[in-house]
């Protein structure tokens, strides 16, 4: 299995905190990592969407069609994340669009080698994928990708 971690692009400030849309540099921000993205997902992905604006506008910079998950959305806990995305045991790919503090604590939780607190940069993403080691599932951090790099 193979688990995408997405967070949202650039966004404005403002309230509520979900109808916060991505300012020019965010939709920037998307549309590069969404031109990588579309060079390296396989043909069938799922892509799960918090319902915040800003998130739906960076996942729809893909112009694939994804779900919307509450259970992904602002201040969602790391079993939320890997429940929907069904880590460790579902098969293929997940792409989870989602927001920080929690795509750190997952990242943190995948990866205990990452540094502690770690924070997942606007609009960057995280692929981490899931190998069997002598019984044992192992997260093997795949790659990481920030906007500017492209």
């Amino acid at each position: 299995m193979e688990l995408i971690l997405w967070r949202h692009a650039d966004a404005e400030d403002g309230f509520p905190d979900t109808l916060r849309q991505l300012t020019a540099t965010g939709q920037d921000q998307a549309q590069r990592i969404s031109n990588w993205l579309k060079s390296q997902l396989p043909d069938k992905v799922a892509i799960k969407v918090s319902p915040a604006m800003r998130t739906q506008q960076t996942a729809m910079a893909l112009g694939l069609s994804f779900e919307t998950c509450p259970e992904v959305g602002p201040g969602a806990r790391v079993k939320d994340v890997l429940s929907v995305a069904n880590w460790p045991d579902g098969q293929g790919v997940v792409l989870i669009v989602g927001h920080q503090p929690t795509l750190g604590q997952v990242v943190n939780h995948l990866i205990p080698t990452a540094p502690a607190g770690m924070r997942v940069k606007k609009g960057s993403v995280w692929w981490i994928k899931s190998q069997q080691n002598n019984g044992d599932v192992e997260s093997v951090l795949y790659t990481v990708m920030y906007p500017e790099m492209l």
